[in-house]
């Protein structure tokens, strides 16, 4: 019997702390309304201080675990997306296996920026649909708060905290993960980059005093990127699903800006009102983004046997993808 990878599960997970736009006016020289205007965000959690990537990450996961009414014990892998691990090293996905006792569980760190829980998706894919694994756990979670640098006007504005998770098995009633697409531009690295805290630029008195560890990014040029290659790849996307953008019934988009989402549903000819967005409570969550959005859709809306998904991401690298999910009963 021909094996399909099924999303059986989904949970999400942001911090109570909210950072207002009213907030941000006392920090920085910006208003409520730029920023609104620029990019639809009106608030965004932060996590606390004690609070971190992992243990947000293990709420979500939790809660998807829940849904799917499966046991830790069962799980055969643990992919966690992020590009603020709790450490270089261990890996978070390690933290997670721990704290869950998912003690038959392979378990690895996955860094594709924003595109994180889309790329995830496709290696889950493969190994359910090779045999290799009956069950994954797909955890994506940022605490951005911490390599944001809040004296940043141009990037302090757009980045939250929060986590998201899913579990993929063989088979049962949920989301079919029916086609994913992937692509990067390494030529465009240092479009949004964080330059110190790695091996080429360990982490010395200069570093920090040249403030290089907290993200830098050309938004000009990021977002002439995001919605050409998101366009693309959602494109393509369907075309190997052998689809066409009348089958999608809910677009599903990396809460990045309002207005590279408004630029997608416009290049699609899909409505807003089917463009499911958590931009202006949450911001700019990196890797979880997709993840959260996807578990309150889920929540909220009423998802129809055979209806159609399209996932579209894009982040640092340059990274993006996209993916197609039908819902099944089973």
């Amino acid at each position: 019997m021909q094996k399909r990878a099924v999303i059986t599960g989904v949970g999400a997970y942001v911090p109570k702390k909210i950072l207002h736009n009213k907030d941000l006016e006392k920090m920085v020289e910006t208003s409520d309304e730029w920023i609104v205007s620029r990019t639809g965000m009106k608030e965004r959690r932060i996590a606390g201080a004690e609070e971190f990537t992992s243990d947000m990450g293990l709420e979500a996961a939790k809660r998807a675990l829940k849904k799917a009414n499966v046991e830790s014990s069962t799980i055969d892998c643990i992919l966690f997306a992020t590009l603020t691990p709790d450490y270089i090293f261990p890996s978070t996905a390690c933290l997670i296996q721990k704290e869950l006792k998912a003690t038959n569980a392979a378990a690895v760190d996955l860094q594709a920026a924003c595109s994180g829980y889309i790329y995830s998706l496709s290696v889950a894919k493969a190994y359910i649909e090779s045999g290799m694994y009956q069950t994954v756990l797909i955890v994506a979670a940022e605490k951005l708060s911490s390599v944001v640098n809040y004296k940043d006007r141009n990037t302090c504005i757009l980045f939250g905290d929060g986590a998201s998770a899913c579990v993929v098995q063989n088979g049962g009633q949920g989301l079919a993960i029916d086609h994913v697409n992937l692509g990067c531009d390494g030529e465009q690295s240092g479009l949004l980059i964080m330059p110190a805290g790695g091996s080429r630029k360990p982490a010395t008195e200069q570093t920090v005093a040249n403030q290089e560890h907290f993200i830098q990014m050309d938004g000009k040029n990021v977002f002439k990127h995001a919605v050409r290659r998101m366009e693309a790849a959602a494109k393509l996307c369907l075309e190997k699903a052998n689809l066409t953008e009348k089958d999608i019934s809910w677009l599903v988009p990396h809460q990045a800006n309002i207005r590279i989402i408004e630029a997608i549903a416009k290049r699609f000819e899909v409505s807003m009102e089917r463009v499911y967005m958590t931009i202006h409570k949450y911001g700019n969550t990196s890797a979880s983004s997709v993840g959260i959005a996807l578990s309150e859709l889920m929540e909220e809306k009423e998802v129809k046997q055979d209806e159609h998904l399209l996932l579209v991401a894009f982040g640092a690298g340059l990274t993006w993808g996209a993916a197609i999910l039908t819902k099944i009963d089973g």
